[in-house]
């Protein structure tokens, strides 16, 4: 049922988040036409949701510049999120034992659409070359926890998945054929884990295992980095892959005994 069609959406809220998202990392300030241009709306109701957001603090307009932008208030939303994720939770303790095994920064992601999302992280003690905060999403296709959920799902639902992804070419490791990228899944659910070397940043490697629910059903990944300056791809899968997969399934268990 599309929006239009639906009695009860309320299409007001819907303008008023898609304005909230439409600031990013390319579009830290905006005007209001570029508010409106950003968000999909008319410059009228631009004007509605960002008087409405300015009001309850979730936007500020510089004095000097008059252009808007976010207020840190807006992280409440995310943090409240997190902070009633059970899955965050449960799988902490277990993300932090991982870290301290393999000496390796380790994160958990969730999928949203094509994406993975970062929800929790241990970092390791050794630098590592990239830096995603806690909301940062990165595609499915080319990194390893996104291709860790995929082989959990079934080839329909993968392919689903897989059908609205943007094949970009980030770096010249990565993988843009439907050909090329269903090889590394199948290589991943033979192996019960998923790799990445450099595919979306040069000089980051990762592998990834899937975590499920009660019903089996795949809902995030944990994977540990292993930047390409310290590990080959044949160590890291001899000497992390194991820890990674026993790290999930950890979390698995205590997913399933809670019946989350």
């Amino acid at each position: 049922m599309s929006e239009d069609e639906n009695i009860l959406f309320n299409h007001s809220l819907g303008k008023g988040l898609a304005v909230l998202k439409a600031f990013n990392a390319r579009r830290r300030t905006m005007n209001l036409s570029e508010v409106a241009q950003a968000a999909g709306i008319n410059k009228s109701s631009a004007q509605r949701m960002i008087h409405t957001l300015e009001a309850l603090g979730y936007v500020r307009k510089n004095a000097v510049t008059k252009r808007f932008q976010l207020t840190a208030e807006i992280m409440e939303i995310g943090y409240n999120y997190l902070a009633s994720n059970t899955l965050v939770d449960v799988a902490n303790p277990f993300l932090a034992e991982l870290a301290q095994v393999t000496g390796e920064t380790t994160n958990l992601t969730e999928p949203v659409g094509q994406d993975m999302i970062y929800v929790a992280r241990f970092v390791g003690p050794k630098f590592i070359p990239i830096h995603l905060p806690l909301g940062s999403r990165i595609p499915m296709y080319c990194t390893a926890s996104g291709r860790a959920y995929l082989s959990a799902l079934d080839q329909a639902q993968m392919l689903e998945r897989l059908e609205g992804c943007e094949l970009v070419q980030h770096t010249h490791q990565t993988l843009t054929t439907l050909e090329q990228i269903f090889e590394r899944i199948e290589q991943a659910r033979r192996n019960g884990f998923a790799t990445n070397c450099e595919e979306l940043f040069l000089g980051d490697m990762a592998l990834a295992a899937p975590v499920r629910n009660s019903d089996g059903i795949p809902v995030a990944a944990v994977h540990v980095v292993a930047p390409t300056s310290r590990w080959t791809v044949e160590d890291a899968e001899r000497r992390l892959a194991p820890a990674v997969l026993e790290c999930a399934r950890a979390i698995t268990t205590s997913i399933r005994a809670l019946q989350l």
